[in-house]
């Protein structure tokens, strides 16, 4: 939606009023296309690349807006969350050493923000799900003060009328429930744009979905959400998820999540990819039109179809069709919305020359790649390539392949032979695309982060252990090598960085809890049994109501006649308790002020976790 001002659809006149734009819109198109009137070459690239703001412990810092005003750039904007940033690439013509110069672009642009954010005490992170946030930052408070956020935000709140259920299992599993849609502001990716004649938009339309699950599972760099092991790209999960307008009771229907890989294969043109959103999805924002596209056309003037580009931005496809200008001249273009943010700029670019070298160096053998492969097989690649990324088995070719010999024996193929018909250098075909091959062989963004956190917890707390596996990604970063030179962390891996402890660096989350009404014969040997000296005591909403300890129960070791009786005549009631972001010292204070050795740690008087003497010694 860039910089309009939006507001929410209400009034029966305005949405009859953008409607109205809407069609006309759509009709601009077809005449637009019918008449030659959009662009067929030359073809061009772009990307836009979305980033982290972090502080100097590599938690999320919430100071986009000052330092979008202190960079002055045009090609900078805002994301939802108030710790993400966006750079707008410009287009480049596909030919020569175009590659080359889009990665100089985005590294002298990273280079700016970096002078700015580093003055700022910020650092700049690149990383499909930032590994320490948490969801405290995922609150609207997070959210960036600025207008069409909040409208949006309001408008897909009341089309559900019930908070967002978020379900996600993958080895760890993430079930909550979230009252806006911030959570979108986890995500960060690096959108890929490429150009395409306006006659042959639905065949290449169609092969970008075909070869989305093998070019997803190659570039896989978001496995792990508030410290859970999810998917291989949990982004693809989250943000289906979180901006889904559909209420939960109509999740087993037929209607589309706004967040869509599609349902079939596309056909006709374009603007039938556009009339299929309008039906499915209801407009949600609007903004002041002053003249309709079709007035505009026959004045000779160029539409830039606000109302369809507006309704377009709230209609999520992995693979968006698009509409723009530049340099006067309207043109189409696919958006791929899959890839992640990272692991490194290198990376990225030449993820981005594996799309573009797979998309226009397809042989003749797979034209009309809808009479030859399923849609719900395509569908399955896809999401199964988001679960397992480079172990996914995909079925290609009527038979089932490993994502890494496909890739290495027909795509990177396939796109060096795009490529160099292209006209693109040698030297730069071979420097990028070795960069896939040596990651297919080796190891991708999210094998590499999965792997290294599990080492960390050999050692580490969880918080601990992500602190230092951000700061290390983001130490990694810097070099910008690709993932396949990354050494694995390892278990004394120590963190690059002074961090303040506090409470979440050292308590136990995996506790275990029992009802008041549970028996002393019961909780007595499961203390016993689990070696626990604090046992916190729940009530059904999952509120701390009171603790026991060995102390508390040792004289009932030998009163059978005792071992029957409710805990909730002999447990502490009046408990002590501490939150997840108090400082270490001030939990040792508590306790010795107290003469006590734990102490349970609650959030909204929910227990979260239980923290000892032991655990500060450690």
């Amino acid at each position: 939606m860039g910089n309009l001002k939006v507001t929410k659809l209400s009034s029966k006149k305005e949405k009859a009023s953008y409607i109205y734009q809407l069609i006309k819109d759509i009709e601009a198109l077809d005449v637009m296309i019918k008449e030659g009137l959009i662009e067929k070459s030359p073809i061009r690239i772009g990307a836009e690349q979305e980033f982290c703001l972090v502080n100097s412990e590599f938690f999320p810092k919430s100071n986009s807006l000052d330092i979008l005003k202190e960079i002055n750039d045009d090609h900078f904007t805002t994301e939802i969350g108030n710790y993400n940033l966006e750079i707008n690439l410009d287009p480049f013509e596909l030919k020569e050493d175009c590659f080359s110069k889009l990665h100089h672009q985005l590294s002298s642009l990273l280079n700016k923000v970096k002078t700015v954010a580093k003055k700022k005490d910020t650092k700049i992170l690149l990383t499909g799900i930032l590994p320490t946030l948490s969801l405290k930052h995922t609150k609207e408070e997070n959210m960036t003060p600025i207008q069409r956020y909040y409208v949006l935000n309001e408008a897909i709140k009341e089309s559900r009328k019930q908070d967002f259920y978020i379900h996600i299992k993958g080895v760890d599993e993430v079930n909550l429930l979230q009252d806006s849609i911030m959570l979108e502001g986890c995500n960060t990716s690096f959108h890929m744009h490429l150009q395409v004649n306006p006659n042959d938009f639905i065949e290449n339309y169609n092969w970008a979905q075909a070869i989305s699950g093998p070019i997803l599972s190659a570039c896989t760099n978001s496995p792990l959400l508030f410290g859970k092991e999810l998917w291989s790209e949990t982004r693809i999960a989250l943000f289906t998820q979180s901006v889904d307008t559909r209420a939960n009771s109509f999740l087993l229907n037929q209607k589309q999540s706004r967040v869509s890989f599609g349902s079939e294969w596309s056909t006709g043109t374009i603007t039938d990819i556009f009339r299929d959103n309008v039906s499915r999805f209801r407009s949600l924002v609007t903004f002041e039109f002053k003249k309709d596209s079709i007035e505009m056309l026959q004045d000779k003037e160029i539409p830039n179809l606000m109302a369809l580009r507006l309704h377009n931005g709230t209609v999520y496809r992995w693979n968006r069709p698009c509409y723009g200008i530049v340099e006067g001249k309207p043109h189409i273009r696919i958006e791929n919305r899959y890839i992640p943010s990272g692991p490194s700029v290198i990376d990225e670019i030449a993820n981005l020359m594996l799309w573009v070298g797979v998309m226009i160096g397809k042989p003749k053998q797979y034209k009309n790649i809808e009479k030859k492969m399923d849609f719900k097989d395509v569908k399955s690649n896809f999401f199964c390539a988001a679960r397992y990324g480079m172990a996914t088995q995909l079925y290609w070719n009527n038979k089932y392949i490993t994502s890494e010999k496909l890739i290495l024996d027909e795509l990177l193929p396939m796109a060096y032979i795009g490529l160099r018909r292209a006209g693109i250098l040698s030297k730069d075909i071979e420097y990028y695309l070795t960069i896939i091959e040596n990651r297919v062989k080796s190891h991708n963004g999210s094998q590499w982060i999965k792997k290294s956190y599990r080492n960390l917890l050999k050692s580490k707390r969880p918080l601990n252990a992500l602190q230092t596996l951000t700061s290390s990604i983001y130490k990694k970063q810097e070099t910008d090598f690709p993932i396949s030179t990354w050494n694995l962390l390892q278990q004394n891996t120590q963190s690059v960085f002074k961090k303040r402890r506090i409470v979440k660096h050292v308590m136990s989350t995996d506790i275990f809890s029992v009802d008041e009404n549970d028996s002393i014969e019961l909780v007595l040997n499961i203390m016993q049994w689990k070696n626990i000296h604090h046992m916190p005591v729940i009530d059904p909403e999952k509120k701390l109501i009171g603790l026991l300890t060995k102390a508390d129960i040792k004289t009932y070791l030998n009163n059978n006649k005792k071992l029957q009786d409710s805990i909730k005549f002999i447990m502490k009631k009046e408990v002590i308790s501490i939150s997840q972001h108090s400082s270490l010292k001030e939990a040792k204070a508590i306790m010795q002020k107290h003469k006590i050795k734990g102490l349970p740690v609650v959030k909204y008087n929910k227990l979260i976790g239980i923290i000892t003497t032991k655990d500060i010694l450690d």
